[in-house]
C-alpha cells in the first residue's frame, strides 16, 4: 500500500487513523515473517480484513495460498477453522446438523466448522453446487438457518477461500451469486527470481519450516471492530460516489462483457476505497484509492463474451479499459 505524504503537507486527519495504520503494519510484518514477497497479496488481505469482507485467493499450486490465509487468521486473536472442500462434502458437513439427544428426547443443533471467526475454505471449487449453496446465507447475512432456527455466525466473521485456476477435473465453477459475495478475488502469482532465491537460502539454513503456530496475534477482535468503524467514517465525495457508479454501470454496457458488475460491487468499491484511504492516513477518498481496488473487486464479477475469451482477453484487461474510458472527477 503506497502511503501518501501527508506529514510534509501539514495535513492532519479528523479521524484517529494512526492506530489503524499501526495495526495494519503489525499484521503485515507478522505475515512477512513467513511469506517472502507477495506484498500486494498481503496488502489486499489486510484491506479485506479491515473492510469486513471475504476473499477468494486464486493461484497455481505451491505459491502459499493456504499459508497466507492461515497466517492472516493467526494475526487476529480470535477463532479459526479450516474446511477442506471435496466432491463428497455435504452442506451439513459445513454448517452443522440437528442431532437427537435421547437424554432429553429432543433435537439439538451441533454447529459445523463454519461457526468460527476466520474460516479457511481450501480448494473451494472442488465441492458441488449443493454444498456451495450452504455458504450463501452466512457470507451475506452472517447467520445460518437450520430447521427454521437462525444461528448467528461469529463476530468477526470472514471467509478466506482458495482455488487452483488450472485444474478442471473434479472441480465445479462457483455460482455467480457466490462469487459476488467475495469482496476481493486475489490473484497470487509466482515469486520473482530474487524472492525465490531468498526462499531457497532460507530453506538451506533450515528456516523454511517456520511454524504457523509461532506467528503471534497482533490485534484483538474488539480493536478490529473499532478500526473497522473508523474506515466507515472516511468521507467519499459525491463526485467520487458518482464516479464509482459510472464505472460499475459501464461494465453493464460494455460490448466485451456478457455480464457486468452488480450494485453489491459498487458498495464494495466504496467500502474498500475508504479502507485504503484510512490505511494511508487520510480521512477522505481520492480517485487513486478507487482505481487501486477495482481490479480485485471486479475481476470475478464480470463475464467476458465468448468472442473476447477466444481472443485471449482477460477480465483485468476489460476492467482497465473501462476505467480508462470513464472520466476521473477532479
Amino acid at each position: 500500500m503506497e502511503e501518501e505524504n501527508t506529514t510534509n503537507s501539514g495535513y492532519s486527519p479528523a479521524l484517529p487513523l494512526a492506530e489503524l495504520r499501526d495495526a495494519a503494519e503489525r499484521i503485515r510484518a507478522e505475515i512477512q515473517r513467513v511469506i517472502i514477497g507477495q506484498s500486494d497479496v498481503i496488502d489486499q488481505l489486510i484491506i479485506a480484513l479491515l473492510s469486513d469482507g471475504h476473499v477468494l485467493i486464486e493461484g497455481m499450486p505451491g505459491v502459499a495460498k493456504t499459508l497466507a490465509a492461515k497466517l492472516l487468521a493467526r494475526t487476529v486473536d480470535t477463532g479459526f477453522s479450516r474446511i477442506q472442500f471435496t466432491p463428497d462434502l455435504m452442506p451439513s458437513d459445513v454448517i452443522g446438523t440437528s442431532v437427537f439427544d435421547p437424554r432429553t428426547a429432543a433435537f439439538s443443533f451441533k454447529q459445523g466448522p463454519i461457526f468460527s471467526n476466520i474460516v479457511l475454505v481450501d480448494e473451494i471449487n472442488r465441492a458441488p453446487a449443493k454444498t456451495q449453496s450452504a455458504l450463501f446465507e452466512v457470507m451475506e447475512e452472517r447467520q445460518v438457518t437450520v430447521d427454521g432456527v437462525t444461528h448467528p455466525a461469529g463476530v468477526p466473521f470472514m471467509i478466506v477461500a482458495t482455488q487452483n485456476p488450472i485444474e478442471h477435473e473434479g472441480t465445479y465453477r462457483l455460482p455467480e451469486a457466490q462469487l459476488d459475495r467475495f469482496l476481493f478475488k486475489v490473484d497470487m502469482g509466482h515469486p520473482t527470481v530474487d524472492e525465490e532465491e531468498q526462499l531457497l537460502l532460507r530453506a538451506q539454513e533450515g528456516l523454511h519450516r517456520l511454524e504457523v503456530g509461532q506467528i503471534k496475534p497482533v490485534i484483538a477482535p474488539q480493536e478490529l471492530e473499532r478500526l473497522r468503524g473508523l474506515t466507515f467514517q472516511v468521507k467519499c465525495d459525491p463526485k467520487l460516489v458518482r464516479y464509482i457508479a459510472e464505472i460499475t454501470h459501464a461494465t453493464r454496457n460494455d460490448k466485451a462483457l456478457m455480464l457486468g458488475a452488480s450494485p453489491r460491487a459498487s458498495l464494495a468499491i466504496q467500502r474498500a476505497a475508504k479502507t485504503v484511504a484510512a490505511v494511508q492516513g487520510r480521512d477522505f477518498v481520492v480517485p487513486e484509492d478507487i482505481q487501486q481496488v477495482m481490479p480485485a473487486i471486479l475481476r470475478h464479477r464480470i463475464l467476458l463474451t465468448p468472442e473476447r475469451e477466444m481472443e485471449g482477453m482477460r477480465p483485468d484487461e476489460a476492467v482497465a479499459q473501462i476505467i480508462a474510458k470513464v472520466p476521473v472527477p477532479r
